[in-house]
C-alpha cells in the first residue's frame, strides 16, 4: 500500500468512506462527487496504479462486485442502465465506477458538454482498411504481452 494514496488510506480504514461492500480483495464505497445518486467506486485493496496491472482474480472480483451493485442500483433507482468503467484520471489507484444512469448522457464525453447535445457529432469513421490495420497492430501486440 501507498501512504500517499487516498484509496490505499480508505482501504486501510485510515479515512472514512460510505462502504457498500468489502472482502479480502476489494472495497466498494460511494463516490464523494457522484454523477448520479448511488455512484460507487470499487477499488482493489492492494495498490495497483493502473487497471491493466491488477492480477486477473482481482479484476474479475471487481467485475463481479460491479455486477451485483448494478443489479441493486437498477432495483433501487429503476434505472434501465448502469454504467461500469475504469478510470485513472484523478487518483492513480485502479478503480471502477458504477453509476446508475437516469439519462443516456449521464456518462458521456466532454465534447457533449462543450458542443451541446444538438451540435455534437461522432468522430469520423475510418475506412475498413484503416480499421483492419489497427486491429492487426493490436493483435500483434497482444501476442507480446501476458
Amino acid at each position: 500500500m501507498d501512504d500517499s494514496c487516498i484509496f490505499c488510506r480508505i482501504a486501510r480504514s485510515d479515512l472514512s468512506a460510505f462502504k457498500l461492500f468489502e472482502d479480502d480483495l476489494v472495497l466498494a464505497f460511494l463516490d464523494l462527487h457522484p454523477i448520479r445518486e448511488g455512484h460507487a467506486l470499487i477499488i482493489p485493496k492492494q495498490h495497483y496504479p493502473w487497471f491493466e496491472e491488477m492480477p486477473e482474480p482481482v479484476a474479475a472480483r471487481i467485475m463481479t462486485v460491479g455486477q451485483r451493485l448494478a443489479r441493486a442500483m437498477k432495483r433501487e433507482w429503476k434505472a434501465e442502465r448502469v454504467a461500469f468503467f475504469f478510470t485513472g484520471i484523478h487518483v492513480a489507484h485502479s478503480h471502477a465506477h458504477v453509476v446508475p444512469m437516469a439519462h443516456r448522457h449521464d456518462v458521456t464525453s466532454v465534447r457533449y458538454l462543450e458542443e451541446g447535445i444538438e451540435r455534437f457529432s461522432l468522430p469520423p469513421q475510418p475506412e475498413d482498411a484503416v480499421l483492419a490495420r489497427t486491429a492487426e497492430r493490436i493483435r500483434g501486440r497482444l501476442a507480446q504481452v501476458d
